[in-house]
């Protein structure tokens, strides 16, 4: 079934085709995020926290499920920041991602650290993200979706002009466009109508990809002169 129609109705813009993007995915065994500007809009608070949307975490849920159906196992998750943020962690808690980086100044480092760690390639993550900070993950990773910001229309043309962007978000950061790119994946993905019906019977391929689900404990990293450096939390 051809989905793009849905997505381009509302502003999306795939500047991969969507049957590449439908090839790539078929490689995906990580989703990474960034997390100002692709959560939220990008606004900071005193203490330097920025919020996050439960549309957009539900999103996150339903895709990880979605590729636990389509694979038989859960995909790797993490958030990559470079700044410091109390809330990235508590939802990277709550929602049982994998890593969460922060003060990562060089972005790569803590791919390659994950990459090496999970003994899988760049080529097989699908990257979301927003600005400047992301293009050198951006430029290796298999998959990659950006989230749109009408302030910044030559940033856009320079990572659509660069092939650094397979799908750009009809919505901004902090209007839901992370549920957007995440629909988009499950869609992609040929089984949208049976992740919401599994969730919302909670049937028993649901309740095992949540028990698998909730096995995972986040582990919390920084990178100072380009060495990972492990954090409790």
């Amino acid at each position: 079934m051809d989905i793009s129609s849905n997505f381009i109705d509302i502003g999306g813009q795939f500047i991969s085709d969507h049957t590449l993007i439908t090839r790539k995915l078929k490689d995906i065994k990580a989703f990474i995020f960034d997390w100002d500007g692709v959560f939220n809009n990008g606004q900071k608070s005193l203490d330097g926290g920025s919020n996050f949307s439960e549309v957009d975490s539900m999103g996150t849920n339903l895709l990880r499920f979605s590729h636990f159906l389509k694979n038989g196992h859960l995909p790797l998750t993490a958030v990559i920041s470079g700044e410091k943020n109390d809330t990235a962690f508590y939802f990277c808690k709550r929602e049982c991602f994998d890593y969460s980086f922060f003060k990562t100044p060089h972005k790569t480092d803590a791919l390659n650290f994950i990459c090496q760690q999970q003994n899988i390639k760049p080529e097989e993550v699908a990257y979301f993200f927003d600005d400047v900070l992301d293009l050198s993950v951006a430029a290796v990773c298999g998959l990659r979706l950006m989230v749109n910001r009408r302030a910044n229309p030559l940033f856009v043309d320079y990572c659509v002009r660069n092939q650094l962007v397979d799908y750009l978000t009809g919505a901004e950061g902090g209007f839901c466009a992370v549920r957007e790119a995440t629909e988009l994946l499950i869609g992609l993905n040929g089984n949208f109508d049976t992740v919401i019906l599994d969730r919302t019977q909670y049937t028993d391929n649901y309740k095992k990809y949540i028990t698998e689900r909730r096995l995972v404990k986040t582990q919390f990293f920084t990178v100072k002169d380009n060495v990972v450096e492990g954090v409790d939390m």
